[in-house]
């Protein structure tokens, strides 16, 4: 069964919440923690499944991932971004290299919509510029396959 768009996006949120307290308590990545978070919110079953699959393929290479985000982003370090920005960038670069079900254009739309309800306009710019950058770098690597 395909996902409707409101449920990815629902997923996306949830990843982003899930991604959230991980990063702000600093405990190891799990996805038995992710469904403490995810029954805390009662989310939506329909949800659950994409947002799983964006943790896993983010939690599987989380210090290659911060680092394509990182070379992306001129004069702005992970670790100086606001939390939300940081997370959004996180599940979208996962999205474009990671999960191939997820159209590019559609990971990057996705993030500047959920960046614009949970964090301010300047962060959808901001996270729009580096999702670019990734976009473009990602066109080049599969051209020269």
């Amino acid at each position: 069964m395909m996902a409707t768009a409101g449920t990815r996006r629902k997923a996306r949120e949830l990843a982003l919440q899930c991604l959230h307290q991980w990063d702000q308590q600093g405990h190891a990545a799990s996805l038995e923690i992710a469904e403490e978070v995810m029954n805390s919110l009662a989310a939506d079953a329909d949800s659950r499944p994409h947002a799983r699959s964006i943790l896993s393929a983010y939690w599987e290479r989380p210090a290659e991932i911060d680092e394509w985000i990182d070379s992306a982003s001129e004069n702005w370090r992970m670790t100086r971004m606001a939390v939300i920005d940081r997370n959004v960038l996180r599940i979208a670069a996962t999205e474009l290299r990671w999960i191939d079900d997820v159209p590019p254009r559609v990971a990057i739309d996705e993030a500047i919509e959920i960046v614009r309800r949970f964090s301010t306009e300047k962060s959808a710019d901001f996270v729009n510029g580096i999702l670019d950058r990734l976009l473009k770098e990602t066109e080049q690597s599969d051209d020269s396959r």
